[in-house]
């Protein structure tokens, strides 16, 4: 076995997805030494989304001084990959719900300091900007971000100001006239794993407000807000992200990105398939093991495991996914290109003792696996 990648999914609450890749490699150069091993470490567009990038593309990280979810001061990233033509952004880097601590107002959290790191990368001479949405603080539907690049939003008025998840419904008119020049030659596209419409029962504040401090009834007044505001974009651009999925990403942040950017939302792991050149990767592979915490019918809407299985089966190259659980009804993932499903664990315990063991339920399955692999070698080259 000459070459191998590895592209695993991280293990919710018990791997990383770079940890995952470190065991696999360890215990495939225990039996193959001289084996090629190319790591691409999966992030969900959330926290740890650059760092996964710069773990497999070899870039660099920027440090920027930008406005926190509460328009203070802090000190933010983005990575800059393939030369420098490229930068990634983790919105969570300066609107997510680790920076504001027990101070949770969804209702009055900005992104106005990710639509600065969008600029300086910008300026900075980049001409595509991967943006990942989740773990966000926020419910203002992006119009930080916007503002930050010169979208300005009036009220009845004719005011000028920055909108919140509490006064989306101020917004009278929407004046793109000041956006960032430099923004016509740049290609945006947007991470998002999560397919929730704009605003209703499955919207961003139904389903992810109450983890960012709302109430019911807050829950219900930023649920209108949001409404208001996409009523308000269809009327004056003709673009309607009410329903569009994603848009309910990172507190509406993935209809904001298609209403003020045109940017594409587009699946996590399609993202990271293209921006590494995995198909490139891919080329003389023997062999490709994925991963996730749990595969199951869910898994099949275009998760990691079925992202790159699909890409595998179009070159013939086989894929073995290593994963936490496996759950019921996933023959089709074998229809997809997933060659084989293995579950790491070994003892029938419940997951708070499963996942101290993790680690080494890994490696001590990734080692059972090479061993039988490398015999598989063996024998065909002894044929």
């Amino acid at each position: 076995m000459k070459k191998v990648l590895l592209i695993p999914d991280s293990f919710k609450g018990t791997m990383s997805s770079s940890e995952i890749c470190s065991i696999m490699e360890e215990r495939i150069h225990a039996y193959c030494p001289s084996a090629e091993v190319i790591s691409i470490p999966v992030a969900d567009g959330g926290e740890g989304s650059v760092d996964s990038f710069l773990s497999a593309m070899q870039g660099e990280k920027v440090w920027v001084t930008v406005k926190g979810p509460y328009m203070e001061d802090l000190q933010a990233f983005y990575g800059l990959v393939d030369g420098g033509a490229t930068a990634v952004i983790e919105m969570a880097a300066c609107a997510g719900l680790p920076l504001v601590g027990d101070r949770l107002c969804a209702e009055k959290t900005t992104t106005y300091g990710v639509g600065q790191l969008m600029e300086h990368a910008i300026r900075s001479g980049c001409k595509k900007l991967v943006v990942g949405l989740g773990g966000s603080a926020t419910n203002d539907l992006g119009t930080g971000a916007a503002a930050a690049l010169g979208v300005r939003f009036l009220d009845a008025d004719g005011n000028s100001f920055v909108p919140v998840g509490e006064t989306l419904s101020k917004i009278h008119r929407i004046d793109k006239s000041s956006l960032l020049p430099e923004l016509k030659q740049v290609k945006i596209i947007t991470m998002c794993d999560i397919d929730n419409p704009l605003y209703g029962p499955n919207g961003a504040a139904y389903v992810f407000a109450p983890q960012k401090g709302a109430d019911p009834a807050m829950v219900e007044f930023l649920d209108r807000q949001l409404h208001a505001a996409a009523d308000t974009i269809r009327e004056q651009f003709d673009v309607d992200v009410a329903q569009l999925p994603g848009a309910g990403a990172a507190g509406g942040m993935g209809g904001g990105m298609v209403a003020f950017f045109g940017s594409r939302l587009q699946m996590g792991i399609e993202t990271v398939l293209d921006t590494v050149g995995f198909d490139r990767l891919l080329e003389g592979a023997d062999l490709v093991f994925s991963g996730e915490g749990k595969i199951d019918f869910q898994s099949l809407r275009g998760k990691v495991v079925i992202g790159v299985a699909r890409r595998t089966k179009k070159q013939g190259v086989p894929l073995i996914a290593v994963v936490g659980d496996i759950g019921d009804d996933i023959e089709g993932a074998y229809e997809e290109g997933v060659s084989a499903i293995f579950s790491i664990n070994r003892v029938a315990v419940p997951f708070s003792e499963a996942k101290k063991r993790s680690k080494n339920d890994m490696s001590l399955t990734m080692d059972n696996l090479m061993r039988f692999i490398t015999q598989i070698f063996k024998d065909s080259s002894n044929s």
